[in-house]
């Protein structure tokens, strides 16, 4: 079991590296930024907006929503909101997303570090 997830974690770590990469090349080209200034830089936005995105996921409160998505009516304001407490499974799902997503991102601010060519590694 935790080489499968091992092995999902690696295929949405090079499958995010790639497409970070990419974005950060063009954006970098377009502005006419070095290409390793550019993929660095790009990973290390992606990766803190993943540890932020992570820390939210993590906090999230015991407390959801009852009824249907989008029933609370324009804006939030009608029909009154009824809320309930969440399952442990939901809140185990919670912290697990958490977890990955800060995983991801300190990987990729590493990675953006070792690709950084105004400092040596060794």
């Amino acid at each position: 079991m935790l080489v499968a997830a091992l092995r999902r974690f690696a295929v949405l770590l090079v499958l995010l590296s790639a497409l970070t990469a990419a974005a950060a090349l063009l954006l970098g080209l377009a502005f006419g930024a070095p290409a390793a200034r550019s993929v660095s830089l790009g990973f290390y936005v992606v990766g803190a907006f993943l540890l932020v995105v992570g820390f939210f996921m993590g906090n999230r409160g015991p407390v959801r929503l009852k009824g249907e998505p989008g029933a609370e009516g324009l804006w939030g304001f009608g029909s009154g909101r009824r809320v309930r407490w969440a399952t442990p499974d939901e809140r185990e799902e919670a912290i697990n997303l958490s977890a990955v997503f800060v995983g991801l991102g300190l990987v990729l601010i590493l990675v953006g570090v070792a690709a950084d060519s105004r400092y040596s590694l060794f």
